[in-house]
């Protein structure tokens, strides 16, 4: 029996599923079915290799999935704040995309809450944990699936995932400290240490990290700056703050210095220098995204018990739990997005930071007869809508350029036309009257 524990089987085996992921990406944009499928699928096979080989228990895995699922949450939240371009053509997309956000983050938690205390008749604040992470759209899958889209509905849909994943790590997170909380003063000095003092320290780090950036001449400093960002990460979550918002807020503050550096404070600051960081700073957050995205999903496919799935109960408060995310959804854009919302409606995939923070989940608000299926219906299923949603609008795209190019050649065949009669009236003299005898 090969022994699967050898150095250069591991090294080879991460090198294999890296080349996989590759192609997945490629073949996901040709197709639109998610690679977060097609990774999901690849660990499921991995699992079973596993079992076969009886070495290793899948379930050994954990450890590595949080630890992957901790960097992935600091890139994917530093990836998307270097995609956020503030700027005032945009404020009103902005502004709609996050309303949409964070009412459907808040509406979508309120009624998946109340169904899995009825399926599970446990309390309402345990519930609260469990309806948290899947109120959450995936930017990790959204982002990289909406290429064949329109600027503005691209755009919109970014946003929207982005301040999702926001929204929903720090209301998880928050929540923690609310519910630890004994007294309403003691929540209140809660929040307001925990907000007040995270955004006031993130923005002070964030300004001089930017400033101290230029300044590095040497050619290691990216991985330099990241590992900085981790540490900061790290010793905020100890102190018990928002660590999120150092992330955001120096992503925020790199990819619009022309808003936050004014006045003598734009003297900090070396427009080229900026730029050419920006550059590499979104080259190397979107490999290191791509790895431990890769790594994450194949682990968590390894993870999965797949008998969960036949069970009726978990069927029953799945399919409960998804009618509620896209019939909110539905309602939410009908009344804001005030355009044609058949493709957006289907594009509400949780990904990553649902599985994240479904195993951070505080031992004391765990509940035992949640099953993990349903997490994996849910995300098995918003990202099969999503692929069926994008497929749909190419098909669509497709007709109406047929029938954009049939109307086309028909009035130029027309135009032609008439310009030949023209042609020939003009081109032809007049006959002369006829001379009456």
């Amino acid at each position: 029996m090969i022994d699967i524990s050898s150095p250069y089987i591991i090294v080879t085996a991460l090198s294999v599923v890296v080349i996989l992921s590759y192609f997945f990406n490629i073949l996901s944009k040709k197709t639109n079915i998610p690679s977060v499928l097609m990774l999901i699928v690849t660990g499921l096979v991995v699992q079973q290799l596993l079992t076969y080989t009886d070495q290793i228990d899948a379930q050994d895995l954990m450890p590595i999935l949080e630890i992957l699922g901790i960097v992935g949450l600091i890139m994917i939240v530093l990836e998307a704040a270097l995609d956020l371009k503030l700027t005032k053509d945009k404020a009103g997309l902005i502004l709609r995309s996050l309303i949409v956000a964070l009412l459907g983050f808040g509406l979508t938690t309120i009624a998946i809450t109340f169904i899995i205390e009825y399926f599970t008749e446990s309390s309402l604040r345990q519930a609260l944990f469990y309806a948290m992470p899947m109120s959450i759209l995936s930017s990790a899958i959204v982002i990289p699936s909406i290429s064949s889209l329109s600027e503005e509905r691209r755009e919109f849909l970014i946003y929207e995932s982005t301040f999702s994943d926001i929204f929903g790590i720090m209301g998880f997170y928050l929540a923690i400290e609310f519910l630890h909380a004994d007294t309403n003063a003691e929540l209140v000095q809660s929040f307001a240490w925990n907000v007040g003092a995270t955004i006031l320290i993130s923005l002070v780090l964030s300004y001089v990290l930017v400033w101290l950036f230029q300044k590095i001449n040497t050619q290691i400093k990216l991985f330099l700056l990241i590992s900085v960002l981790i540490v900061l990460y790290a010793v905020g979550k100890m102190l018990h703050l928002s660590s999120l918002l150092i992330i955001l807020n120096f992503g925020l503050i790199l990819n619009n210095t022309n808003l936050f550096f004014k006045g003598r404070l734009a003297s900090w600051v070396q427009p080229e220098s900026v730029k050419r960081i920006l550059h590499e700073f979104h080259l190397i957050t979107i490999e290191t995204a791509f790895v431990v995205r890769t790594f994450f999903f194949v682990v968590f496919g390894a993870t999965i018990a797949l008998a969960s799935l036949f069970n009726i109960r978990v069927f029953l408060e799945s399919f409960a739990i998804l009618l509620t995310i896209f019939a909110l959804r539905w309602i939410l854009l009908i009344t804001l997005w005030k355009r044609p919302i058949k493709t957006e409606l289907g594009i509400a995939p949780r990904g990553l930071i649902t599985i994240l923070l479904f195993f951070a989940i505080p031992q004391e608000f765990q509940i035992p007869e949640f099953d993990s299926g349903t997490l994996l219906y849910v995300i098995l299923v918003t990202s099969i809508l999503m692929t069926w949603s994008l497929i749909a609008n190419k098909k669509t795209d497709f007709y109406d350029n047929l029938i954009d190019e049939d109307i086309t050649s028909e009035t130029a065949v027309v135009s032609d036309e008439s310009e030949s009669v023209e042609s020939n009236s003009e081109n032809q003299e007049p006959e002369e009257p006829k001379q009456l005898d």
